[in-house]
């Protein structure tokens, strides 16, 4: 068995907050104690922390991978995984080498065994320990510097043990409010607890009072406050809609740019030319001198799963022209989401007939603005509704009467891998594309859903 694959079964004995939330579940003096006994790995290597309620995963993945093409080697700390465990710890794009995880797993099962042991012992939790063997795989590795994502809020998320080189905030919207706060400015004020004594912080555009948040507390820390808007214009360059499948293009221009930046992003969709605003900005403040070459390559070849991920022509489902799988579970995100899906859409002829008989899945968790979200989807002839995996708590009866109040056709299966196979089935026959959205759970769900029925439909050839 792989080092990774016996972290994974090691930690699940430990209680996971992230499939089970619980008030009151968020401190830091377990994870500052944790770290002590193991020499303080978080300050082994200069890093940049990430946080916000949407568009982080993205944002970590672009500055990590303009480090990397500057020439470092950097870790990046992301979730949630949505295929596979690996995602969480990697090089970007590459995984690091076996050795690495399995020196960092040794040393962390035994540190917490000898730990668990003693008299009073604390309990610890599935994140605060993938937390922490993400500090001790980058010191392990030698990593030259590392990007680390927030989990969820800021102020007592596990990964706030850092002392980072800058910190970068993205956009605030109501999400988690049962934990993190009912208004945006409680949200935002959990969110700004990331932000350190004289640490440059980089944000993008916020409301009002949710910027007035941060730049307050990063007068209070004497932190250089860097408002993305302000620094940096940031846009999509139109182009024919077909354009979006190979990507986006996007100019950057910075009075700390010699010159603008142009590059098109593998991620699809305008708005990360704010996301590219941000880590291009994160990166500039770390090294002025920075060849503008060096970002617009790097922002390139950024990536991530299920970040509007597009796969084009899936052969096991012949007559479907594209699928998306995309994590939205915002307002603003879903409204990303449908508007470039829908471009998609027309860029093919009969745009009203692919609208309409696109196939839409929609699950996401509990806890997320589903009256807000629904209205989105009213282009759209039929939405499946469903549930968001099996790990996530859901709540059926509120997802699909927001969906009724919004006067949205839907139908409801309970069961995401059939609710996913059908859309896929029916989009085959109609010739249309399939977008799947709501959560990075089910967005997982979706992609094993897709990779079985290849294998299924390989392994029957192979018989014929």
């Amino acid at each position: 068995m792989n080092a990774l694959l016996e972290l994974e079964s090691y930690l699940s004995q430990f209680i996971n907050f992230e499939t089970l939330p619980q008030k009151n579940m968020f401190w830091l003096d377990t994870m500052e104690l944790l770290c002590a006994r193991f020499n303080n790995p978080q300050n082994a290597v200069p890093s940049v922390h990430v946080a916000g309620s949407k568009g982080k995963g993205s944002v970590s993945a672009m500055i990590q991978s303009v480090l990397n093409e500057a020439g470092f080697k950097c870790g990046l700390f992301t979730s949630p995984h949505v295929s596979d465990f690996s995602e969480r710890f990697t090089l970007g794009n590459s995984l690091f080498n076996e050795r690495e995880y399995r020196a960092a797993f040794e040393e962390l099962q035994h540190g917490v065994e000898l730990a668990r042991n003693e008299k009073n012992a604390r309990p610890f939790t599935w994140f605060e320990l993938i937390t922490l063997y993400a500090f001790l795989l980058f010191r392990h590795a030698k990593c030259d510097w590392a990007v680390f994502e927030t989990g969820m809020g800021g102020r007592l998320d596990a990964t706030n043990v850092l002392v980072p080189r800058a910190c970068v905030i993205t956009i605030i919207e109501k999400e988690h409010t049962e934990y993190l706060g009912k208004t945006l400015g409680a949200i935002a004020g959990e969110k700004a607890g990331i932000i350190k004594d004289r640490v440059p912080v980089i944000v993008c555009r916020q409301a009002r009072r949710v910027k007035d948040v941060f730049a307050q507390t990063a007068d209070a820390h004497n932190a250089p406050f860097i408002y993305a808007p302000a620094a940096c214009r940031a846009r999509a360059v139109k182009s024919t809609d077909n354009g979006l499948l190979s990507g986006t293009r996007i100019h950057l221009n910075s009075p700390l740019f010699t010159r603008a930046v142009k590059t098109t992003l593998a991620m699809r969709g305008s708005f990360h030319a704010q996301n590219a605003a941000l880590a291009a900005l994160a990166v500039k403040t770390l090294f002025p001198a920075l060849d503008e070459s060096v970002i617009e390559a790097g922002l390139a070849r950024a990536a991530l799963p299920a970040r509007f991920e597009v796969i084009e022509s899936p052969a096991q489902f012949p007559g479907v022209p594209f699928v998306v799988i995309d994590g939205a579970h915002t307002k603003k995100s879903v409204s990303h989401t449908v508007t470039t899906f829908m471009k998609l859409c027309d860029s093919w002829t009969n745009k009203q007939s692919r609208r309409a008989n696109s196939a839409v899945v929609f699950s996401c968790a509990h806890d997320k603005d589903v009256e807000a979200i629904a209205p989105f989807f009213k282009s759209f002839g039929t939405v499946t509704l469903t549930l968001p995996g099996s790990v996530k708590k859901a709540d059926p009866q509120r997802l699909c009467a927001a969906f009724t109040g919004a006067g949205i056709p839907f139908a409801y299966n309970a069961d995401y891998a059939q609710a996913i196979t059908v859309a896929l089935d029916r989009a085959a026959k109609n010739n249309c594309p399939v977008l799947i959205t709501g959560s990075f759970y089910l967005a997982g769900e979706a992609k094993r859903v897709i990779h079985s029925t290849c294998l299924l439909t390989a392994a029957h050839n192979q018989r014929i």
